[in-house]
Parts: C-alpha cells; sequence; structure tokens
C-alpha cells in the first residue's frame, strides 16, 4: 500500500517521533506504521492507566512497547508540556483526546479539558522545543456539523455536540499558534476510521454483536449517513501531515468521500460474518449529525493521495481481525 508515498515516507527512518495518544485504536496503528519506516518513536500515554510503570497497563501498543520510550502523564495537566518538551521530539503526533461523542453528552467539561487544554499543552511544549518540525493537530470531521453534499475545507465549521465543539476550539487554536508563533502546525481532519482494534464505534460495535449473534441496534431512522474511512488509509493521511512541507499551516480532509447508511452498514456486516443476527431499532442520539461525506480533492492536489480500500474490503479486513481476535 501506498506505493505513492514510498519515497516521502523514507524520510522518517531514523526521525525523531512523539506521538500522544499512542495506545489508541488511531495512536496505536500509526505507532506501528512509523516504527516500520524506521522512526525513533516516543509515546505519550495515559498515567493512570500505566500504574506508575511506563509499560505496565499499555493495551494496544503492548506488543511493541520494548521498540518505543515511553512517557506516561496527563495531557490535560501543564505538566505535560515539560514532559514532551525534554523528549525533544522532531515530530509531534498530537492524537490523545476524549473521542467518544456520547461522553461529551454528560461530562462536557471533561471532554474540553482534554480535548483543548491537551492540545494547548502540545502547542506550548511545541514552542519550548529547538529544532521541531512538525506538529500534527488531529482535528474531526465533527467540527462540520451536517451538509447535505461532500464537505470541504472551505466549509463552516457548525458543530452540533459539545465533542465537535471541543475539535473545533483545539483545531482554531492550533492554527492561531501557527500564524502568532510560527509553530510548523498541520492540521488533520479525519472522517470516520475504522479497523482493528477500534473498539467503541459503530462499525466495531455492529462487527462484534453479529459475531455474537447478537441483534445489533440502529439508532434512529438508520439514514443518518457516515464516511467510513479504513485505517490504513488514514495513517497515510497522517504519515503525509506530518513530513510534506505542503502540509505546514493546512487543515486537511481524508475520507473515503462516500456517504454510506448505517442501516446499510448493519446490513453488510450481517451478511459479510454470516450471521443470524437481527436488526433493531432505538431512539435517536442527542446531536445527531444527518450526513458526513468527504471531500478529499485538497488532499489528492497537495500530496496525491487517495483512499485505496474500499468499504467491502475494509469491512472484510476488520472481521476476519475480529474473528481472530475474540
Amino acid at each position: 500500500m501506498a506505493k505513492n508515498f514510498i519515497s516521502t515516507f523514507k524520510k522518517y527512518k531514523g526521525a525523531k517521533v512523539l506521538v500522544t495518544g499512542a495506545d489508541g485504536f488511531m495512536g496505536s496503528h500509526l505507532t506501528e506504521r512509523l516504527l516500520e519506516l524506521g522512526a525513533l518513536v516516543t509515546v505519550f500515554v495515559r498515567g493512570t492507566s500505566t500504574s506508575g510503570t511506563p509499560r505496565r497497563g499499555l493495551k494496544n501498543i503492548a506488543h511493541i512497547a520494548d521498540k518505543v520510550q515511553v512517557i506516561a502523564g496527563n495531557i490535560a495537566s501543564q505538566d505535560s508540556i515539560d514532559l514532551i518538551a525534554k523528549a525533544k521530539p522532531e515530530i509531534i503526533f498530537h492524537l490523545a483526546a476524549e473521542a467518544y461523542v456520547p461522553k461529551s453528552f454528560t461530562q462536557p467539561l471533561d471532554v474540553f479539558a482534554v480535548n483543548l487544554n491537551g492540545t494547548l499543552n502540545v502547542l506550548e511544549a511545541g514552542r519550548k522545543i529547538n529544532g521541531l518540525k512538525r506538529i500534527v493537530i488531529t482535528s474531526s470531521s465533527e467540527v462540520y456539523g451536517s451538509y447535505s453534499g461532500s464537505i470541504g475545507e472551505n466549509n463552516l465549521l457548525n458543530p452540533t455536540s459539545p465533542y465537535g465543539a471541543s475539535k473545533v476550539a483545539a483545531d482554531r487554536a492550533a492554527y492561531s499558534w501557527f500564524v502568532t508563533y510560527g509553530l510548523p502546525v498541520a492540521i488533520i481532519r479525519p472522517f470516520n476510521t475504522y479497523g482493528p482494534r477500534h473498539t467503541y464505534d459503530v462499525i466495531p460495535k455492529f462487527i462484534d454483536l453479529a459475531l455474537a449473534g447478537k441483534p445489533l441496534s440502529v439508532h434512529g431512522t438508520g439514514k443518518q449517513s457516515r464516511d467510513f474511512t479504513y485505517v490504513s488509509d488514514t495513517v497515510n493521511g497522517f504519515l503525509l501531515m506530518g513530513i510534506h512541507p505542503k502540509a505546514v499551516g493546512e487543515a486537511v480532509n481524508f475520507g473515503a468521500g462516500t456517504a454510506v447508511n448505517i442501516d446499510k452498514i448493519a446490513k453488510a456486516i450481517v451478511k459479510l460474518t454470516g450471521s443470524n443476527a437481527g436488526i433493531v431499532y432505538d431512539k435517536g442520539r442527542l446531536a445527531e449529525v444527518t450526513r458526513l461525506t468527504c471531500n478529499w480533492n485538497k488532499a489528492e492536489k497537495l500530496f496525491g493521495w487517495k483512499p485505496e480500500i474500499n468499504l467491502n474490503e475494509g469491512l472484510t479486513l476488520n472481521i476476519k481481525w475480529a474473528r481472530d481476535n475474540r
């Protein structure tokens, strides 16, 4: 995969890279790829999950923990500024976040503390690092809210949830640190990403239920749609934002470019798993975005990026992994 980017990604060999949120779904896949590319990786993980010992309690990167330097801390605390700065990375990928949207309905202040304050701490750490080449800030497609057509980077930011609002705040703070302080910031706006090790979003939940023969619960009508992107395509987007010279100062969407209804996803997963599970409909969620579809023209224009894994391929890969790891 990503044959078009082989020469670009070679620049990671020997580079000092720090990844926050490295033990999460997306962060773990990015960390694996960085190690494959020969980067010297430091990871920032939650201190509460490590019980005082950096490698204890790791979940998604336990299998590569001996290949990385581990920092444990609270990204929302200003203590994280010095922890990150002391590592002296050349490239920072900031993925640490409260990314479960429903949590923002009941604990909006906690979500803002992590998503906004955590980003501010990473930006401030960047100001202390001599020779810093790039800070990639992870935004979200949720910053846009609902649009009937495909969403480009020039669409207005109209979040419908506290989570989306927290990501807008972090997104625009990062841009202001680029303009004001000249930090080499790049902002990535990934659309709904799925794949192995993801646990809390609709696709992994549906797969687990289908494999267990339990009914798949669809919120609302099921006609709300999302742009589902396989994890390897999104990781390529992160890697480009971290190393490509044209990424500095830019906010860039990465997604599959196709809107798929949630009930269609449920039916596809039931079929691909060969399950006898039924589909049931529950009440709609608060602040539900009705449609998210990525316009990835800017990513193609800047970097030559385009999605490589279609939905059927991605679901098949995800289901195989789920079966093997049940």
